[in-house]
């Protein structure tokens, strides 16, 4: 199989990050990677935070939240005043959950794609509720057309309550039409949430332009932003109606406010979030979008060759900004989550490699990124490694 080439690297952008060197970090998705230089504006606002505490929540900190949130929304193609910032994904998903009044006889639908901690949390509101979870199947790699067809079947008009679909599936790596999605749904009065968990920074994203009742995404995975900070967009009928998971002192002045004050949190990754969008527009976000997507279709193609699989065998991932690849493994290995998590310690522990693994649908499916960062070596170096260790494994 002839390999694509891999994309030139970005000089420099190595060093902008203090990962460990000995270790091949090839999952940026899960976790994201914070910038050397942003960790250092975090730490020069917790500086402050500690050199007076009173002074930091008590002079000007709910402007410098609101700028920081303008910031952020504008960056999306939201609007600020139907935005609020949330510590990650999940939270501001359970927000619109509780938030959007269910009860008896209504349902709420996610699809096999989904993220498993998000099933946790409708399973737990349907339980509060009396309402009731649905799961849409979806293939591996459905068509837009066909993934549109099927959640166009599986919505039912007066009962279907909330549609959650993510932008980017998270196990599966893949890119899902939730524009298309949120006009199907609305035609039937059906709510949208949108699961935007990697779309912030990886993909070119205008978030009034989709649709959704809700939207929710993460900086700190791809846009370079401290862990816990993420935005939540509402529609502008859900306005009045949302509610915070935690009441606190700002409950009286309604959204976005009574949602971000949370009391005695550390609001400092919020405050440096924009030091990460900087870095990220310093570089050229262009650039660094193709470099990333160009990179893990390298990985993904070298890691398959290795494993013997043909470039029909490998999954495209619905867009070409996607920057996560996926990679069958052979069959009988990793098919129970247990069993998939075990391997990812061990590749770690014996390979120095970070990567995601999941079991989904009775198999194992290994997941890699490309971040500016990576170079292609180590997609590379993990190729050669990896067979002899699955034979081990198996």
């Amino acid at each position: 199989m002839a390999e694509p080439a891999p994309p030139t690297p970005l000089p420099g952008a190595r060093l902008l990050f203090s990962l460990d060197p000995s270790v091949a970090h090839l999952n940026h998705g899960s976790f994201g990677a914070v910038p050397v230089n942003v960790q250092r504006v975090q730490q020069r606002l917790r500086d402050e935070v500690e050199n007076n505490p009173l002074r930091f929540f008590d002079r000007g900190f709910f402007d410098r939240v609101a700028h920081t949130r303008r910031h952020l929304a504008t960056f999306l193609g939201a609007d600020p005043d139907r935005t609020a910032l949330v510590g990650n994904a999940t939270s501001g998903i359970a927000i619109a959950l509780q938030s959007i009044g269910l009860g008896p006889g209504d349902e709420v639908l996610t699809t096999s794609h989904g993220y498993g901690s998000i099933s946790y949390s409708v399973e737990r509101e349907c339980a509060r509720t009396g309402a009731t979870a649905g799961l849409i199947t979806l293939p591996m790699r459905a068509s837009e057309t066909d993934v549109v067809a099927r959640i166009r079947a599986a919505l039912d008009k007066g009962r279907t309550k909330l549609l959650i679909v993510d932008q980017i599936t998270s196990a599966t790596a893949y890119q899902l039409p939730v524009a298309t999605i949120a006009t199907v749904a609305a035609r039937l009065g059906v709510a949208v949430l949108v699961d935007g968990a990697h779309a912030p920074g990886m993909l070119p994203v205008e978030v009034d332009r989709i649709g959704a009742d809700f939207w929710v995404g993460n900086f700190h995975k791809w846009a370079y932003a401290p862990r816990g900070t993420a935005l939540l967009a509402v529609a502008e009928r859900w306005v009045d109606r949302i509610q915070p998971l935690v009441v606190s002192w700002q409950q009286p002045k309604g959204f976005p406010d009574n949602v971000e004050f949370q009391a005695t949190l550390d609001y400092t990754p919020w405050l440096a979030a924009p030091a990460g969008l900087f870095t990220l527009r310093s570089l050229g976000i262009d650039q660094v979008r193709a470099h990333n997507a160009a990179l893990a279709a390298y990985g993904q193609r070298v890691i398959g060759t290795a494993l013997g699989l043909s470039a029909d065998e490998l999954p495209d991932p619905g867009g070409p900004d996607v920057a996560m690849r996926l990679i069958p493994l052979p069959a009988g290995i990793a098919t129970t989550q247990t069993e998939a998590v075990a391997l990812r310690e061990r590749i770690s522990d014996e390979l120095k490699t970070e990567v995601n693994l999941n079991a989904w649908n009775g198999r194992g499916w290994l997941r890699v990124c490309g971040q500016i960062y990576n170079r292609a070596d180590e997609y590379e170096r993990f190729a050669e490694r990896l067979p002899s260790l699955l034979r081990r494994s198996a």
